[in-house]
């Protein structure tokens, strides 16, 4: 059973990690890793605001600096783009960016309570289309940004330009894995991680 079989309804799940060790830089030298998901590494910057953030997938680094990325009030903020700093084992560079620190969704906050609904409607949207295969995400995702939704305001356009952005850099959506949605310090959803290469 993979792991969007074991989500089922309303469960956000963990993912594989980065395998990699730490790329060489002199701005990583002596800070602290807090994160890893699948194509990234996180690591501290110290001043409490920005975090180091090195990512492998094109379609994380498109989703992060692209000209036409999604932007907005649940989309991260990237303050420098530091340039390519090597190359992973997957064969993908390893570009290290500057950004806002994003922190986990604390349990039984109202970002938690928003991302748990969102991934059990992706989730079961997903398995509507799952005989599509791995096209299932791009038209869980369409349907919930484009189709009747009890997302309102700024999270409806948030979604909808996540959309437009998975349909026009042709990678796959992700909203089941719990690091892919976190959250600012003033409790806003933020889609940290949100599509992938498959």
């Amino acid at each position: 059973m993979d792991a969007f079989e074991e989500a089922g309804p309303g469960a956000l799940v963990r993912g594989i990690v980065l395998p990699d060790p730490v790329p060489s830089h002199p701005l990583l030298e002596g800070k602290a890793e807090i994160g890893r998901g699948e194509y990234s590494i996180v690591f501290d910057k110290g001043d409490g605001e920005r975090v180091y953030k090195v990512v492998s997938s094109p379609a994380d680094y498109f989703l992060l600096t692209a000209d036409d990325r999604p932007q907005g009030r649940h989309f991260p903020i990237v303050h420098v783009d530091h340039g390519v700093i090597g190359r992973a084992q997957s064969g993908y560079l390893f570009h290290l960016l500057e950004m806002e620190k994003l922190y986990p969704l604390a349990p039984q906050s109202s970002s938690a309570a928003l991302a748990l609904r969102l991934a059990a409607l992706y989730w079961e949207a997903c398995r509507q289309w799952s005989r599509l295969g791995a096209d299932m995400g791009r038209i869980a995702l369409h349907q919930i940004a484009t189709g009747p939704t009890e997302f309102q305001g700024s999270m409806h356009e948030a979604l909808r330009a996540l959309d437009e952005f998975v349909e026009g850099y042709q990678v796959l959506p992700d909203l089941l894995h719990a690091d892919n949605l976190m959250m600012r310090k003033d409790g806003t959803l933020v889609f940290s991680d949100p599509v992938f290469i498959a």
